[in-house]
């Protein structure tokens, strides 16, 4: 177990037991389950491809725990080695819409449809491999300041999903009632008051309690609906290629620039990862990780197109758990990992997750999500913030929060183009790199960079207390830092 950061429990290499494993895992589950099945469900239903949607949101889960392992493991110079969950990114829906639209307008079948959107999903994923070569080389766009803003902003377009759970869940009957927001609520300061506890126990298993709690309470006084069950399969076996596959380089653009931009998006998500786990944000480990996750992500965009699901990109939302739990074990990847491989294997298991009322999944997630932003928040705070970088945040985040709030001042811009800009993130991102790229001035260093012979004297109480710890704990405490 870690003693060497208050913040954490478990750190990166640690290897923490059983069951404080698998309890962490199964919050990191809860935490993006939907994020990974909701791309399909959206998708299949503006398509009319409802017949397939058991299967192909089998198949993202599959396929999620496969590429959720690669990340993890960081096989060679594939993978960032960080519990990176892999999912399909909501920037991709609207370009995957159109361009199923377009097979149908020409007559194609749902087989066809879905042919093309999965060869689309594989030449992206070479667009990716490709752009995760030169990463090195964009330290000039990939700068603490640009990570920190794309940070933030993933933070916030998260908090707005699940804001919208929390309340009923989008397009509910009863959206905004008072059972919802009391039920949400409640969940949510479980979670905060138990993860405020010193007890290790309590804060790793505060997200699990908390959603437990509200999920009984339901059950009890409305009950739960497990009616989705009595249509799916008990198993569902992975077949590569299930429906062919096809090309079409005008529909394949969009997709390529959105390939682009989640290169951009999974760098920053990588940058909270790695802050949360304590690892650096800097310098040639950072650079590593961040080349290996983008080249993961393509790869594991190539190996959803063969098994029949969406492009994969790394998600925001278990960062959050990470933050929560304390716990930040490799090890828990790999259960996550095992966990998404065999609920896509075995859809009723998934079926049971989707049971799960939406005001108890949005009192856990927005928590979840909000810290995220607050990670951002803490690296552009980390950083000696002048006038100039001031102006490239207060735009950037300006951004995001816009197209958040007024989507439809982006509709008259071309489709292809309001598709790319309708993300938060995106916006973010595009508007704080062409901003830092073109304004004038020096580029911002770390606070610890601009004063490094700074030394601050320490109370004497605080000198006796770290004298004592010495005492207690020589290896701990006694060693020398380089």
């Amino acid at each position: 177990m870690s003693s060497s950061n208050s913040e954490l429990i478990y750190d990166l290499h640690d290897n923490p037991a059983l069951l404080p494993s698998v309890t962490a895992a199964f919050q990191h589950l809860l935490a993006s389950f939907v994020g990974v099945i909701t791309p399909t469900l959206i998708v299949t239903s503006s398509l009319g491809l409802t017949e397939y949607t058991p299967y192909l949101i089998s198949m993202a889960l599959f396929v999620s725990g496969i590429g959720t392992a690669i990340q993890t493991k960081r096989i060679g110079p594939v993978g960032s080695g960080l519990v990176a969950i892999q999912g399909t990114s909501f920037a991709f829906i609207s370009a995957l819409i159109l361009a199923g639209n377009q097979v149908k307008a020409n007559g194609g079948t749902s087989e066809d449809v879905l042919a093309l959107l999965f060869g689309l999903t594989m030449a992206g994923a070479m667009v990716e491999i490709v752009f995760s070569l030169f990463v090195n080389r964009l330290q000039r766009i990939i700068t603490p300041l640009t990570t920190g803003i794309v940070i933030t902003a993933i933070g916030l377009s998260l908090i707005n999903v699940g804001m919208t759970d929390l309340a009923g869940g989008f397009n509910a009957a009863n959206f905004a009632s008072t059972d919802n927001l009391f039920v949400g609520l409640g969940v949510l300061l479980i979670i905060v008051f138990l993860n405020a506890s010193t007890n290790h126990w309590l804060r790793l298993s505060a997200i699990f309690i908390g959603m437990a709690v509200g999920a009984v309470y339901i059950a009890l006084t409305k009950g739960l609906d497990f009616s989705n069950l009595s249509s799916l399969s008990i198993v569902a076996i992975p077949t590569p290629f299930a429906f062919g596959i096809a090309f079409d380089i005008n529909l394949f653009l969009p997709i390529a620039l959105i390939y682009l931009f989640s290169a951009i998006e999974t760098a920053g998500d990588l940058t909270a990862n790695s802050l949360f786990c304590k690892q650096p944000v800097s310098g040639p480990v950072y650079l590593r990780r961040i080349k290996g996750g983008i080249l993961g992500d393509g790869v594991n965009s190539l190996l959803a197109g063969m098994f029949n699901t969406f492009p994969n990109t790394t998600f925001g939302q278990n960062n959050g758990v990470i933050q929560l739990t304390g716990i930040a074990s490799r090890k828990v990847g790999f259960f996550v990992a095992g966990l998404f491989v065999f609920i896509g294997c075995f859809p009723i298991v998934g079926g049971v997750l989707q049971a799960i009322p939406k005001p108890v999944l949005g009192g856990a997630t927005l928590v979840m999500f909000a810290m995220v932003a607050v990670g951002g928040l803490k690296l552009l705070a980390s950083y000696a913030l002048d006038r100039r970088s001031s102006l490239v945040t207060a735009c950037a985040l300006g951004m995001a929060i816009g197209v958040m709030m007024v989507p439809e001042a982006l509709s008259q811009l071309p489709g292809w183009l309001e598709n790319i800009l309708l993300s938060p993130v995106t916006s973010a991102g595009l508007t704080a790199v062409l901003l830092d790229l073109t304004l004038p001035g020096k580029h911002v260093k770390s606070v610890k960079e601009t004063s490094p012979a700074v030394k601050i004297p320490l109370p004497t109480t605080v000198m006796l207390d770290m004298k004592q710890r010495t005492k207690e704990s020589p290896s701990l405490y006694g060693a020398k830092v380089r």
